[in-house]
């Protein structure tokens, strides 16, 4: 009961206040860098026009409203009532209100806003979206699919950039600030965060350290990544890329901050931590056990892969003991023709795993696809024969190389990739206790490591248990309402579960 009490008392200074008056929602409006103004003056008196510039259709703008104002400022003619615009503009979906919620809902749902001074609290709200952006066949998501969920994707335009953001997040805490970075390039670049929600901390750190860039060009958002990363000489992304719109709205509506560059097709989302790299978009469209299950997977199969092949060089050469028996002959008679130690063997494999795929990124995709497969098959087959390597460490590779794939994140996956090449050293020269001094080496140096000011290993270390029910598992909806402690954001709730289950106890009842 105390709890319930303590919810309802709270949940409403977690949502900003609408505001109440004309003046306090333009204030609010104009944070954001996509809201335009702007007045279109005669020798009688002067129409002002607000909009959001990302929401709007500007050709219907221009032909049906200022086309025919200035059709009127020619004509020295003049409009006494906000009401008289009904019969002037050629648009049917015209809403004549004074009412502050309605403005900002329909300002967000791409309408335009007119006003006869600006003063003026009853206005005219104009039907200006898009009805048909054409968008579909152009920016699905490539390099992160999913077979459940949306599969869009954004593009290299930065207005269909916040276009399709605002499509997702519609409210007016949705702020966006424009910057030009690269002293000859002069990139547009935008910093997305929600106000109220994201810790300003947070906003400030992002703003500071792209304001402080001294580039001649920017090509991509993936240079921003490494220029405003809190460590550049660490192979683990601390910031999370994605080309997915609906990752980009989690990441927004958590707490965290966004950052997209014109002409790529890429948002930056900050802070990041190590395990945000192995949810896929695609766990909450499934339920909880499933979506569970997935990603214990996908940690797992990025331990094996990285882990697997040393561990094979420090059995083989240091610890014969560990194999059982039953297992002794087989390895004997696979290695029987091989006449290189094991470590040589494996970098053998390895690198050609890597040659593959390098080869098969390069490649037109079909082509790419055929050289992985018939390459790896023919080189695979030929190495055993050629008694090169054994049969057992190629289906070892062979899985290792298929566990990385598992991964959502590309940058993560190339981390992984590169980690095994270390510990394949180690376990060469110190069998076991080389691959344990290289996991020391390793938690030490994920422990130091930090995104936007935030610990990059948190719930693991610092200890968070409330955030592990949405880090290795995800728990049922019900229980992750609250957004993640270590973000430290405004608004603690998501939405409030209290509400939903009233509901499915009156309906019970």
């Amino acid at each position: 009961m105390f709890f319930k009490k303590w919810l309802q008392n709270n949940k409403h200074k977690q949502q900003p206040a609408p505001p109440q008056s004309m003046d306090d929602l333009l204030t609010q409006l104009k944070r954001s860098s996509d809201f335009r103004q702007f007045s279109l003056t005669n020798e009688k008196g002067y129409l002002i026009i607000s909009y959001y510039r990302t929401l709007v259709d500007h050709q219907k703008l221009q032909e049906r409203v200022l086309k025919v104002f200035r059709e009127l400022a020619l004509q020295q003619s003049d409009i006494h009532r906000i009401d008289d615009i009904t019969n002037i503009i050629p648009i049917e979906d015209i809403v004549i209100t004074e009412d502050t919620e309605m403005i900002e809902s329909k300002l967000l749902q791409g309408y335009g806003m007119l006003q006869l001074k600006a003063s003026d609290r009853r206005c005219a709200m104009i039907q200006l979206f898009h009805e048909n952006t054409g968008l579909r066949d152009q920016n699905e998501a490539e390099n992160e699919f999913s077979v459940v969920g949306p599969k869009i994707g954004f593009v290299e335009n930065i207005e269909i950039y916040i276009h399709l953001l605002r499509q997702h997040i519609n409210s007016s805490q949705l702020i966006i600030k424009e910057m030009n970075i690269g002293s000859m390039s002069h990139t547009k670049v935008i910093i997305i965060y929600i106000e109220g929600v994201t810790n300003e901390h947070h906003v400030q750190t992002m703003t500071e350290r792209l304001q402080n860039i001294d580039y001649d060009v920017v090509f991509d958002s993936s240079q921003l990544h490494q220029i405003i990363s809190d460590n550049s000489l660490t192979p683990f992304p601390l910031a999370l890329t994605t080309e997915r719109v609906d990752r980009a709205v989690w990441s927004l509506i958590t707490g965290q901050v966004a950052v997209l560059s014109n002409g790529s097709p890429y948002a930056i989302t900050a802070p990041a931590t190590l395990l945000d790299f192995f949810i896929s978009p695609e766990d909450y469209y499934l339920p909880w056990l499933l979506a569970s299950f997935f990603r214990v997977i996908r940690v797992f199969g990025a331990l094996f892969s990285i882990f697997a092949s040393s561990i094979y060089i420090a059995v083989l050469t240091y610890h014969y003991e560990m194999i059982p028996r039953v297992l002794l002959g087989p390895l004997n008679f696979s290695r029987h023709n091989v006449p290189f130690p094991p470590v040589l063997e494996v970098f053998f494999l390895e690198i050609t795993i890597e040659l593959l795929r390098e080869a098969g990124a390069r490649l037109p995709a079909k082509v790419g696809q055929t050289l992985g497969i018939v390459g790896g098959i023919v080189i695979g087959q030929a190495a055993v024969e050629a008694a090169l390597t054994s049969n057992v460490l190629l289906i070892i590779v062979a899985l290792s190389a298929l566990a990385s794939f598992t991964t959502p994140i590309f940058k993560m996956s190339n981390t992984i990739r590169f980690l095994r090449f270390p510990l394949i050293i180690f376990a060469s020269i110190w069998g076991g206790l080389g691959i344990a001094i290289g996991i020391s080496f390793l938690l030490v140096h994920l422990s130091r490591l930090e995104s936007l000011g935030s610990p990059y290993t948190v719930p693991l270390y610092p200890f968070r248990p409330t955030d592990f029910k949405d880090s290795i598992i995800r728990s049922s909806l019900m229980v992750i309402a609250k957004r993640p402690a270590h973000l430290r954001t405004r608004s603690i709730w998501r939405y409030h579960p209290s509400r939903e289950q009233e509901n499915k106890n009156e309906f019970d009842e």
